[in-house]
């Protein structure tokens, strides 16, 4: 059966919330991961799984499925844990997070679970990847569409560039690349390796339709892709400015938590949080920052 398509934002921003509680979960678990990018990405990945993407969890080959391809595929913990809530697979298979014989390694890999469309690894090579399954679709006129996700980071790859020269001389509307746009890779933040802006100009310059969004912003995130959907000749990139280490205050913004899991009073205080926050979300009180 095909997944039902949920608009209550409410409802969206309390999966979202779940998700992160299982990412901290994973981590600490696992004893290794990345966790500011994966809890950065929760709302991003609630909204596409569980509003915008075609997908059936029940049959993940379907042919009519919208696909998503993962290029940071680092932050596959939120991956793993939007898929395991959607019903690709069982929540429990969560806690065996890159350990020995685990179908959930550090990096996503196509065949060794349900709903992966990609293997990723090297930065830089998800966008290629989506571009061609996008050249497919339109030259075989199919009515799903590809979605990818890119970090910041990874535009320092040339084959970024190139790949979006291609999906521009195609004109393949039928792709959407969000970009994870939250200013921090492994050695630093993006400013201080390597500047990226004006990074909306130079999309447009190479022929993409650019949206910029607050990434948290549920209600902002389906709006743009949507807006991305009635653009038939352009591919679309929506610049989504997140937070990384998002609802972990001691989290967020720190560079050092790109790739560090919490310890375990650490795993205890980010659930707390977490809890409150869901308290928040069920009494409809608004956090600003989300707007």
């Amino acid at each position: 059966m095909v997944a039902e398509k949920i608009t209550d934002i409410k409802t969206l921003k309390l999966i979202a919330n779940k998700i992160r509680q299982y990412v901290i979960k994973m981590l600490y678990e696992a004893k290794s991961g990345h966790s500011a990018g994966s809890l950065g990405l929760a709302d991003i990945y609630t909204v596409l799984y569980f509003s915008a993407m075609t997908h059936d969890p029940k049959n993940p080959n379907w042919e009519k499925r919208d696909r998503l391809v993962l290029s940071n595929g680092h932050v596959c913990p939120v991956m793993y844990a939007t898929l395991a809530e959607s019903g690709y697979f069982p929540i429990e298979e969560l806690w065996t997070l890159r350990k020995l014989e685990s179908k959930l390694q550090g990096h996503p890999h196509k065949g060794s679970l349900p709903g992966i469309e990609n293997s990723s690894g090297p930065l830089g090579q998800g966008l290629s990847q989506a571009v061609g399954m996008a050249i497919v679709g339109k030259t075989e006129h199919r009515e799903w569409r590809v979605y990818c996700i890119v970090s910041d980071g990874e535009q320092n790859e040339g084959q970024i560039w190139e790949a979006a020269l291609l999906a521009s001389k195609y004109k393949l509307g039928n792709l959407t690349v969000i970009m994870d746009k939250n200013d921090i890779q492994i050695d630093g933040t993006t400013q201080e390796v390597l500047p990226l802006e004006p990074l909306s100009d130079k999309y447009k310059a190479f022929g993409w339709n650019v949206i910029e969004v607050n990434g948290h912003y549920v209600k902002g995130l389906m709006r743009a892709i949507e807006e991305a959907k009635k653009v038939p000749h352009k591919p679309t990139i929506i610049l989504a400015k997140t937070v990384p280490g998002k609802g972990i205050p001691f989290m967020e913004y720190m560079v050092e938590w790109h790739g560090k899991p919490p310890g375990k009073e650490q795993m205890e205080e980010a659930l707390r949080v977490l809890e409150h926050k869901k308290t928040l979300i069920e009494a409809e009180i608004v956090d600003k920052e989300e707007e």
